[in-house]
C-alpha cells in the first residue's frame, strides 16, 4: 500500500479557499489575502504531515492564478517539480458569483450604491464570463501539471450555500437567490468538466455539503452579516473547513492505497 503523497504541498485558490474571516489569520500573511491557519489546506497539511506552502487569496480569479493581477502575485508560481500535492479552489470570482450574493444583500443605501459602481464599471454579462472560463481553467490546470508532472493535482469546488428551490434564503430576493443556484450548479459542473480533462482529483464539497448551507441547522457556510468580527458573508466557516479537508484526505489516502 503506497502512503498518502510526502513532500511539499501547495494551496491555491481563492477565498473559499482561504478562509477569511476564521480565526486565527495566518502569521505574515497579507491581510488582504484573508488568509487563516484554520483553512482547509493548513488542516490537511496537518494530518499528511507535509510541509504547506499556501498562497490562497481572497478575491482572486482563477485567471489571477495563472496571471497575477494588481498586487497578487500568480499563485501558480508556488509550484515547482518538488511539489507533490496541490489543491485548486477557483472560478467564482470569475463569474461574479459570491460578489453577487453579497451585493443583493446589502440595506438599500449600500446596495444602491454598490449598484451604481457596477453599473460604472460596465461589469461584464454572466454568459460572457461562463463562455471564457473553461478556456481559464484549463490554463490554469494545465500550468499546474506542466510545472509539477509528478504531484497529485486536487479539485476542490464550492461548498454549497444557499438552500434548495423553494426554500427562503433572506435576505436574498428569491429571483437572486434562484439565479445564484444556476450559477453555482453551472460553476461546479465547468469545474468537474475541467478537473477530469486534465486527469485531476475532483473533491465534490457541493454535492457534499447539500445539507449544510448557511440555513441549515447544521451549516458549512456562513449567512449575511456586516460585523467586523463576524466571518465573510457566504463563506465557509471553521466547520466547513475541516469537512473540505476531511474530504481532501480521503481523496489522497483513496489513490495512494489504489496505486
Amino acid at each position: 500500500m503506497t502512503e498518502a503523497p510526502h513532500g511539499h504541498y501547495v494551496a491555491l485558490g481563492s477565498s473559499f479557499a482561504a478562509g477569511p474571516g476564521i480565526r486565527p489569520r495566518e502569521s505574515g500573511s497579507p491581510r488582504r489575502a484573508g488568509r487563516s491557519s484554520a483553512n482547509a489546506a493548513h488542516l490537511v497539511a496537518a494530518r499528511l504531515g507535509v510541509p504547506l506552502t499556501d498562497v490562497s487569496c481572497s478575491g482572486a480569479t482563477a485567471a489571477q492564478l495563472v496571471d497575477g493581477g494588481p498586487g497578487m502575485p500568480a499563485q501558480v508560481e508556488a509550484v515547482s517539480s518538488a511539489t507533490s500535492l496541490v489543491t485548486v479552489t477557483a472560478g467564482g470570482n470569475d463569474v461574479g458569483y459570491i460578489g453577487g450574493l453579497i451585493m443583493a444583500s446589502l440595506p438599500r443605501p449600500l446596495r444602491a450604491w454598490a449598484q451604481w459602481r457596477a453599473r460604472r464599471t460596465a461589469v461584464e454579462p454572466l454568459e460572457n464570463r461562463f463562455a471564457r472560463l473553461p478556456a481559464t481553467l484549463d490554463r490554469l490546470l494545465g500550468t499546474i501539471t506542466d510545472r509539477a508532472p509528478q504531484a497529485t493535482v486536487v479539485v476542490v469546488d464550492y461548498l454549497t450555500v444557499l438552500p434548495p428551490a423553494g426554500v427562503p434564503a433572506p435576505p436574498l430576493p428569491d429571483e437572486v437567490a434562484d439565479q445564484a443556484r444556476k450559477t453555482a450548479d453551472r460553476l461546479a459542473a465547468e469545474t468537474a468538466a475541467a478537473a477530469e480533462r486534465h486527469g485531476c482529483l475532483l473533491v465534490r464539497a457541493s454535492a457534499v455539503s447539500a445539507d449544510h448551507h448557511a440555513w441549515s441547522a447544521h451549516p458549512w457556510t456562513t449567512g449575511f452579516s456586516l460585523g467586523r468580527r463576524s466571518a465573510a458573508p457566504y463563506h465557509p466557516n471553521a466547520d466547513g473547513m475541516r469537512a473540505i479537508a476531511e474530504l481532501v484526505v480521503d481523496a489522497v489516502q483513496d489513490t495512494g492505497s489504489a496505486d
